[in-house]
């Protein structure tokens, strides 16, 4: 007697409606807002405003602001918003009831 085998489901082609798909929908704005403040921080501040940030100085090093932010603000920024990130995160999960302990 042969087995016969049940083809796998179709994946979806679209999210479902309903709370899954808010839940993403909020993770995807928390993540393109983080991003944008990472990019204006590290290409505006590093980039196109350096000339103008230059004429203030690190307090303590002496080193340009505008050079800072190029050299080390937007890796300090990126860490920082990381953490925003992981707690935006968890009070999402807590909201929706996805919670990990």
């Amino acid at each position: 007697m042969e087995h016969e085998q049940t083809p796998p489901d179709p994946a979806p082609t679209s999210p479902p409606p309903g709370p899954y798909h808010a839940y993403w929908q909020a993770n995807i704005r928390y993540v393109l807002i983080l991003l944008a403040i990472w990019f204006a921080v590290s290409y505006g501040c590093g980039i196109l405003f350096a000339e103008q940030l230059n004429r203030f100085s690190v307090p303590g090093s002496g080193f340009p602001l505008g050079f800072w932010f190029a050299q080390q603000g937007s890796i300090y920024t990126f860490v920082l918003l990381i953490a925003v990130y992981v707690w935006l995160m968890n009070r999402l999960d807590r909201r929706f009831g996805v919670r990990e302990d």
